[in-house]
């Protein structure tokens, strides 16, 4: 089950609120600051970037690759472990905007997690250290330590044990 904080709103949908849940120039800035490190080759200035004007906690050597998209209204809500690796064009979303309610939730990613190219990471989401996210993932739930998932509808494909059993006759 994903920990989300739910909303509700009363008339049009959720984000025609969006202004009355987030402010506009956080927001702006939010934008350009992503979009500045979205295309920077610099690992590390993308993850001062990160820290320094959106709040996120990144870890020691963690690598966003090229184009990742990091939530532009509550980045401050996402956390990634030392020695992570975000795959090409992943998306994490702390917020989601829905007809009769907008939901926020956390997202806690942890150390020497690989998550692969092209996956969608939901709010009030936690994967454990160690753990593998397969290209193109929707992780729609928490993800244990160590385990390797993937698909959409999201899978364990092996868990820790079964990876570590793979390992040792390899």
């Amino acid at each position: 089950m994903r920990r989300t904080e739910r909303y509700p709103v009363e008339g049009a949908n959720s984000l025609w609120h969006i202004y009355k849940t987030v402010p506009f120039w956080k927001v702006a800035k939010n934008f350009l600051v992503l979009q500045t490190a979205r295309y920077t080759p610099f690992l590390p200035m993308k993850n001062w970037l990160y820290r320094q004007f959106l709040g996120m906690k990144v870890g020691k050597e963690t690598s966003f690759a090229l184009m990742v998209m990091p939530d532009v209204m509550f980045p401050e809500r996402i956390q990634v472990g030392d020695n992570t690796v975000i795959g090409y064009n992943t998306t994490i979303l702390a917020h989601e905007y829905l007809i009769e309610e907008y939901r926020l939730g956390d997202v806690l990613i942890g150390d020497r997690v690989m998550i692969g190219a092209n996956s969608t990471i939901l709010p009030g989401i936690k994967i454990g250290d160690g753990a593998i996210v397969s290209a193109a993932t929707l992780v729609h739930k928490d993800v244990p330590a160590g385990a390797f998932v993937g698909g959409n509808p999201m899978k364990i494909i092996y868990t820790a044990e079964e990876m570590a059993d793979r390992q040792a006759k390899s």
